[in-house]
């Protein structure tokens, strides 16, 4: 019989690089607090990244070279979607975290924030940075086909009607043209009238 950490380093490295693992990942291999000490070793070990309480990351990168060890951290958004993923919900980044992700701001948000059909909650990752996932009612916003169509409304909803700039329409033209047309003729229905007017427009 296996140890649970020999147990947990296997079922680590039969996935690729860059996953995102959660604590429950290995219920089967022994009791909460065993996983938990032997979860602590593999960080102590540099075999995971922890990003956040329970929750892990497998490096993509972990090359020594020189004395010095390369590793990589996930984005916010990449273990924001783990979340979602694992909780069977669904999400959609607001405020200036969706400005930056599309180019439209260079601030980067401290505290990050998604609307969600799932549990409200607020997740602290790395020391620095938080998530906050608020719940919402109004599930229209959360049920496009396309995952950049959604993302541009919610930043236009952030920016405001009547407050974008022309600069600001060239970026947003330009994410717009990547949707399809099946997927723009699924969604269309889900716009905001004004949202709808200004991105047709473009």
């Amino acid at each position: 019989m296996q140890s649970i950490d020999k147990q947990i380093e296997k079922k680590i490295k039969q996935n690729k690089r860059g996953k995102i693992f959660f604590g429950e990942d290995f219920a089967k291999f022994g009791s909460p607090d065993a996983i938990r000490v032997a979860l602590h070793r593999m960080v102590k070990s540099s075999l995971l990244i922890r990003i956040a309480f329970g929750i892990y990351y497998y490096p993509k990168h972990d090359t020594a070279l020189y004395g010095y060890v390369f590793k990589d951290t996930p984005s916010i958004d990449t273990v924001a979607r783990a979340i979602a993923k694992r909780d069977k919900c669904r999400i959609v980044p607001t405020a200036s975290h969706a400005l930056n992700m599309l180019g439209l701001s260079t601030q980067i948000p401290m505290n990050v924030v998604y609307i969600t059909d799932g549990a409200p909650r607020r997740i602290k990752v790395d020391k620095e940075y938080s998530i906050l996932f608020k719940h919402t009612s109004d599930l229209k916003r959360l049920s496009y086909k396309s995952q950049k169509l959604m993302l541009i409304v919610s930043a236009l909803r952030e920016i405001g009607e009547g407050r974008i700039t022309e600069e600001e329409k060239i970026i947003i033209k330009n994410h717009f043209l990547t949707i399809s047309e099946r997927e723009l003729n699924t969604d269309i229905k889900l716009i905001p009238v004004w949202i709808r007017k200004l991105l047709l427009s473009l």
